[in-house]
C-alpha cells in the first residue's frame, strides 16, 4: 500500500504524505512513493500543478525512527546507498517539469523542511515549525542541503544547520524557506490563488524556468553527499545522537559539558 495518496481535480494533482500517525515521517517506501508519483505526474500532459501536503496535523516530522534505528547497523557502504537512495527522491521532486506547491499544513522538521525547499512555492499554516536538527544527534542534512541552500542561502542555513534550533513559520518566511503564511482556515484559498497564478502561465516557459535556477545552482550539489551522511551515521558521535534520542537520553556531548 502506497504511503501517499494521489488526487486529481483538473490539472491540479495533490500528493498527500499518508502516515499520520507517524506524523508522516519519511521512511525508504513513503519516498519511493513520493518519488513514484512525481514520476507519474510529470508525465501527464494534463497535470500542470502538483501540490504536495501532509495527512493530519503535520507536514512531515522528519526521519521516521524505526529507519533511524535500522541505520545504526548498517555498515558504511550500505548508509552510502540507503543515503543515495534517499537523495534520489528529493531530487525527482525538485527536478518535476511541472509546477510544485508545498501545503504546509504543520511541522516540517528535517527531511520534512527539506522537502519543502524542493518546491517551487510553499504556503505554511501560521502554527507550522521547521528545523533542522540533524546536528543535534550527531549528523548532518546532507541530501537535502543543496535545496535549503538554493532556498534561503549559506548563511542561514550555516546557522541553523549548525544549532539544529526550531523556527516557526514567521521565521521561515523570512528566511525564503516559504513564501507566504496563512491562517489555517485560509490555507486553501492561498493555494487554490498559487496554482490558478501557475495556471495563467505557459506550461513550457515554466519548465524551461525551473530548469534554469536548478542549471544556475548546480554548483551547489557536492558530489560526495551520500559519503558525507554516511561517515556522519557511522561515526562515533552520530551512533551516539541517534542512540540517545532512540533512548530518549542526553547524548553523552551534552551530560559531559554539564558536568
Amino acid at each position: 500500500m502506497s504511503d501517499v495518496k494521489r488526487a486529481l481535480e483538473g490539472p491540479v494533482a495533490t500528493l498527500t504524505l499518508d502516515r499520520p500517525d507517524h506524523r508522516n515521517a519519511l521512511d525508504p517506501n513513503m519516498l519511493a512513493s513520493l518519488a513514484a508519483a512525481i514520476d507519474e505526474v510529470s508525465g501527464n500532459d494534463a497535470v500542470r500543478v502538483v501540490v504536495i501536503t501532509g495527512a493530519g496535523s503535520a507536514f512531515s516530522a522528519g526521519a521516521d525512527l524505526e529507519w533511524m534505528r535500522a541505520s545504526r547497523g548498517l555498515t558504511a557502504e550500505q548508509n552510502r546507498e540507503d543515503a543515495i537512495d534517499m537523495a534520489a527522491a528529493f531530487e525527482t521532486v525538485d527536478r518535476c517539469p511541472k509546477a510544485v506547491i508545498a501545503r504546509v499544513n504543520g511541522a516540517a522538521i528535517g527531511g520534512g523542511a527539506g522537502l519543502v525547499a524542493c518546491t517551487d512555492v510553499a504556503i505554511a499554516v501560521e502554527g507550522a515549525s521547521f528545523g533542522f536538527a540533524e546536528v543535534r544527534l550527531g549528523v548532518l542534512p546532507a541530501v537535502v542541503s543543496p535545496y535549503v541552500l538554493r532556498a534561503i542561502g549559506p548563511g542561514r542555513a550555516r546557522e541553523l544547520f549548525t544549532t539544529g534550533r526550531t523556527f516557526e513559520a514567521a521565521d521561515a518566511a523570512t528566511y525564503g524557506l516559504v513564501h507566504r503564511v496563512v491562517a489555517t482556515q485560509d490555507l486553501d484559498t492561498a493555494i487554490d490563488e498559487v496554482a490558478e497564478a501557475f495556471l495563467a502561465s505557459g506550461p513550457e516557459a515554466v519548465a524551461a524556468n525551473k530548469r534554469l535556477v536548478r542549471e544556475a545552482t548546480a554548483s551547489l550539489v557536492l558530489p560526495d553527499l551520500a559519503e558525507r551522511i554516511a561517515e556522519a551515521r557511522t561515526s562515533a558521535e552520530g551512533q551516539e545522537g541517534v542512540a540517545a534520542f532512540l533512548e530518549k537520553r542526553t547524548p553523552t556531548w551534552l551530560s559531559s559539558s554539564d558536568s
